[in-house]
């Protein structure tokens, strides 16, 4: 279960207050969305359970709209803090880190989609950003062919992966099967791009699978 981190660039006391009550604001919201995934979380609610202010919810994050932007920038803080730890630039660290990261939470993260969706957000800060710096790696490192274009590359599996995302906040498909089905949407495009050196390599996920 995971919870908001206290994240300042320095600043005085004043500056680590806010951050401090920022943090209890959001950690305050998951704790509410994991009691009642149906219900609405309204600035009130939030406040008392934060114990600050309506206000301070609403000067320190803003309306509703702004508490998901602040949720899925945690998620991102999260991803970017395991993919480090990692220690690697490996295009299925990005894809699996992802995805662990969605289901381990997989109250908040259900509803923080339908919040997506329903504020209209689009994200400053995403999976793909990463996955296209895997996938430039890929191709430095002589793994993708040189006349690769890893950045559309990265965007068909990143179509893929919400696509399956959103089966998965759906119940269509279980947390293994959006893992398998996300991988699988990476494994075809690496196998497709692959420099020749490496083409048995990438392609032998697909073979374990049966299908090629």
């Amino acid at each position: 279960m995971r919870t908001e981190r206290v994240r300042t660039s320095g600043g005085g006391l004043r500056e680590q207050h806010k951050a401090r009550r920022r943090v209890r604001i959001l950690d305050a919201t998951r704790a509410l969305l994991r009691e009642g995934p149906e219900s609405v979380i309204s600035t009130e609610r939030i406040a008392e359970r934060a114990e600050v202010s309506p206000a301070t919810v609403y000067n320190l994050i803003g309306p509703r709209e702004k508490i998901w932007e602040a949720l899925a920038d945690g998620l991102m803080d999260e991803l970017e803090d395991r993919l480090v730890a990692l220690g690697s630039g490996d295009p299925q660290d990005v894809v699996r880190s992802t995805v662990q990261l969605f289901v381990g939470d997989p109250v908040v993260s259900r509803r923080l989609v339908r919040g997506w969706e329903e504020s209209g957000l689009v994200l400053d800060r995403s999976p793909l950003v990463r996955l296209r710096r895997a996938m430039a790696d890929a191709r430095t490192r002589g793994l993708l062919r040189a006349d690769v274009d890893t950045d559309a590359l990265a965007a068909v599996v990143s179509t893929a992966c919400v696509g399956a995302l959103h089966r998965w906040v759906a119940a269509l498909i279980d947390d293994d099967k959006f893992l398998a089905n996300a991988l699988f949407a990476l494994d075809v495009a690496l196998a497709a791009a692959a420099a020749d050196p490496y083409r048995d390599q990438l392609l032998a996920p697909l073979r374990t699978r049966g299908a090629v």
